[in-house]
């Protein structure tokens, strides 16, 4: 795949510089390290260039999990052309470049990975698509990976839509708000699994009744919002890939342990835009101020965008990013459908303050960074491209630049 080893789109020059990075991860069996410049008066970006590119994560990483305060980042191998796939860590310099620490073969197909656990005793915890299982690995400050458990998942039957439920798949793992759970989405099973463990397990994982969707849903991935001290309601949005819908749920925790979930909204992942045959929706977030919700489409092409190739004049279909909007009741309230900047945008991120995201566009091998208006929430223009090869994951590391 061809890379492009320099900015192609600026919006204001900058007076001073300082520095950040986006680590990138691409089946092409790279993890790259982009340093971003920007000015110190408005936070433009102005360039995005290849700093640092390591290939010790196999063949097909997939996801990575940064620990900012620790300086460790940990990367996912899919294994896709592999009989297993693989976890990885790594130390993070300032500068972004990274230096491999520890390597283990795992069980096939890890796409997702969370830390948990209180300081001192951390474990990493892993989503296997394709393996039908979670497993759990100690991660301590040396950043030395060791596996601890496996729990693997069997279902008595497909699901409804058979040609994608034919087995459990793990999508994803993430931290609950109250830091005792682990939420697992699995698309084969139609099912939120949750995960409980405390300080004194020692990071061992233990199955508690898991939230059941509608069959054929599909959920792929979640996303949290607790409100402040005057609400303390914690609401649970999940994006489904196979009918294309976020649902949100307001969450509680039994005095017996493990969590409860009461539906109160759903909607279409495209708002009230028509949903495009053959659409998947892929990733989910809430924004740093608690305010929208965005998700990533995948195989709409909702957008004809000009060519960023300025020696061609050929207009690019474009993917989408929906926003919503956030109601106290957690309830969702659409607000846009914006261009992703290229096709299946597998994974995006905000940065910190809410006012960029950088989006993977895996079949475009393009990353775009975009400016996000935060009091509106509509997503503005592209302000730095980079060409990546089949980008699978892309995460801010802002600790050398302030936006």
């Amino acid at each position: 795949m061809v890379h492009w080893q320099h900015i192609l789109a600026a919006t204001a020059a900058a007076s001073s510089s300082l520095a950040s990075n986006l680590f990138v991860t691409s089946y092409t069996g790279t993890v790259t390290t982009y340093g971003l410049s920007c000015s110190s008066d408005n936070g433009t970006i102005t360039t995005l260039t290849a700093q640092h590119t390591d290939r010790n994560c196999g063949a097909s990483p997939s996801w990575l999990t940064l620990d900012p305060a620790r300086r460790i980042l940990y990367c996912l191998d899919e294994g896709l052309s592999t009989p297993n796939g693989s976890l990885n860590s790594y130390r993070v310099a300032r500068d972004g470049t990274l230096t491999p620490i520890s390597h283990f073969a795992s069980i096939t197909g890890p796409v997702s990975a969370a830390l948990y656990g209180p300081p001192g005793h951390r474990s990493l915890a892993a989503a296997h698509y394709s393996g039908s299982a979670v497993s759990a690995w100690s991660a301590p400050d040396n950043a030395t990976l060791a596996p601890t458990q496996q729990i693997a998942f069997t279902m008595a039957a497909p699901g409804p839509i058979a040609s994608r439920q034919d087995a459990p798949h793990e999508h994803e793992a993430v931290l609950d708000p109250s830091g005792r759970y682990l939420l697992v989405p699995d698309l084969g099973a139609d099912l939120v699994r949750v995960l409980g463990f405390s300080a004194a397990d020692k990071g061992f994982l233990a199955q508690r009744e898991s939230l059941k969707m509608a069959p054929g849903e599909g959920p792929r991935h979640v996303a949290f919002l607790t409100e402040g001290p005057a609400n303390s309601t914690t609401y649970m949005f999940v994006v489904t890939e196979l009918t294309n819908t976020v649902v949100s749920y307001a969450v509680s925790y039994p005095p017996n342990g493990g969590m409860s979930f009461r539906e109160v909204y759903r909607t279409p992942s495209f708002g009230t835009e028509p949903v495009p045959t053959g659409a998947q929706a892929a990733e989910i977030a809430v924004t740093p101020d608690k305010r929208f919700l965005l998700v990533s489409n995948r195989n709409d092409t909702s957008f004809s965008l000009p060519n960023p190739n300025p020696a061609n004049s050929t207009a690019e279909p474009s993917d989408s990013l929906a926003t919503f909007a956030i109601s106290p009741n957690g309830t969702l309230a659409f607000a846009a459908l914006s261009p992703a900047g290229g096709r299946t945008p597998r994974h995006f991120q905000l940065n910190a303050k809410g006012d960029r995201v950088a989006v993977a566009l895996q079949d475009s091998d393009r990353v775009v960074v975009w400016k996000r208006d935060v009091r509106t929430g509509r997503i503005g223009e592209a302000v730095a491209r980079m060409l990546v090869g089949q980008p699978t994951s892309v995460v801010w590391d802002e600790a050398g630049c302030a936006y």
